[in-house]
């Protein structure tokens, strides 16, 4: 720490830092300061830098050369999927603290990677799993957390756009994104459902990929984001898996940026369990998300509504109750006390590792079974 604040630097100065991590690291000014901007294109690194740096804040196109500055606590890394893994390793390697944009990476043995580093460094590892500061997701949560539900045998993890597929950066790229929707959205809807089931034990797991409407002209028609260009269209448009955990629980989860569909639900979890089941409903087709219990009172089927309307997927508005804002907040603190931050690793690596077997389950026909 330099001043009494701690020293942070970005990896990745694109569209996820400068609409989450820049406004919400500058909202926690008393906490820290970015005073390294790393990016591929110097020049995104230098807009970063001069709207959101210190007066003296360095600019790289090399995280490694980057990383050699002795000063910096902390590193968050935005770049694209595919590359979480070096920028990481890298990071715990110099002795430095990480939170990584979610998922924590394209593949299992890159998280494997990732966790390994992390152990041997002694730093602090999150990953930017902001839907869980959402006002709905932490009721839910703790509803689950004091038995409103019972046993929770049943979910389903919802990450639906009728047509929101992005169409800026690298979205549509397998090469460096990994995959499409499964990975960018259906990552946010795992992690909510396995983190209010309190469950990441998975057995087995079987999926099903689809590549329909991406590269169809007439698909783009409609889209919230402008047409996309089928000919570079590289990943899936919708993405299915069914997992059956080790104590005979069973998710449902569905993906899709593109899917023929009345109304989308992402960042969403239904939950079944045997005294109640719950609901979360929202995503681009409303503003902000209903948190719905049911239950049997009295021998009449109930209904509890709790609203929370302004939170939505995306990260949207920077006010001091913001998810993103809150997820910072936490974060740095959990770093300044020496506690640990809300989203664990060991937790972020099982989503990874659902998500990574579901694309090879789709792509053998067969189930796979985890040890």
């Amino acid at each position: 720490m330099k001043n009494g604040k701690l020293q942070v630097a970005v990896v990745g100065c694109g569209g996820i830092a400068n609409q989450k991590h820049f406004p919400a690291l500058t909202s926690q000014s008393d906490k820290c300061e970015i005073v390294a901007f790393c990016d591929i294109i110097e020049e995104r690194a230098k807009a970063g830098a001069e709207k959101f740096g210190t007066p003296d804040a360095k600019v790289y196109t090399d995280y490694n050369e980057m990383l050699k500055d002795e000063e910096i606590d902390v590193v968050h890394v935005c770049t694209p999927n595919n590359s979480h893994c070096p920028v990481t390793v890298a990071a715990f390697n110099a002795g430095k603290h990480v939170l990584c944009e979610k998922p924590m990476a394209a593949t299992t043995e890159d998280a494997q990677k990732m966790m390994d580093a992390w152990e041997k460094s002694g730093k602090k590892f999150t990953i930017g799993y902001q839907n869980r500061f959402r006002t709905d997701a932490r009721a839910l949560k703790r509803a689950c957390e004091e038995g409103k539900l019972g046993e929770i045998y049943f979910a389903k993890a919802h990450a639906v756009r009728r047509r929101a597929v992005p169409t800026w950066g690298v979205f549509p790229d397998k090469s460096k994104q990994g995959g499409g929707p499964l990975i960018d959205i259906g990552t946010h809807a795992l992690d909510i459902t396995l983190w209010c089931m309190d469950n990441y034990e998975p057995a087995s797991i079987t999926g099903s990929v689809f590549e329909k409407l991406g590269h169809l002209p007439e698909a783009t028609e409609g889209n919230m984001f402008g047409p996309w260009d089928p000919k570079t269209y590289e990943v899936e448009d919708s993405a299915f898996g069914y997992i059956k955990m080790k104590n005979g629980a069973a998710i449902f989860l569905e993906s899709a940026w593109a899917l023929n569909v009345k109304d989308s639900r992402e960042a969403a979890a239904t939950l079944c369990g045997t005294k109640a089941g719950a609901e979360m409903i929202g995503g681009m087709s409303q503003e902000g998300y209903d948190l719905v219990f049911n239950e049997t009172t009295g021998g009449i089927l109930t209904e509890e509504h709790i609203s929370d309307a302004g939170a939505i997927a995306f990260f949207e508005g920077n006010g001091g109750g913001s998810p993103e804002v809150l997820e910072c907040k936490q974060w740095l603190e959990a770093i300044i006390e020496d506690k640990e931050p809300l989203v664990k690793p060991q937790q972020a690596f099982v989503v990874t590792q659902i998500l990574d077997t579901i694309y090879k389950a789709a792509e053998s026909g067969q189930e796979i079974k985890l040890d």
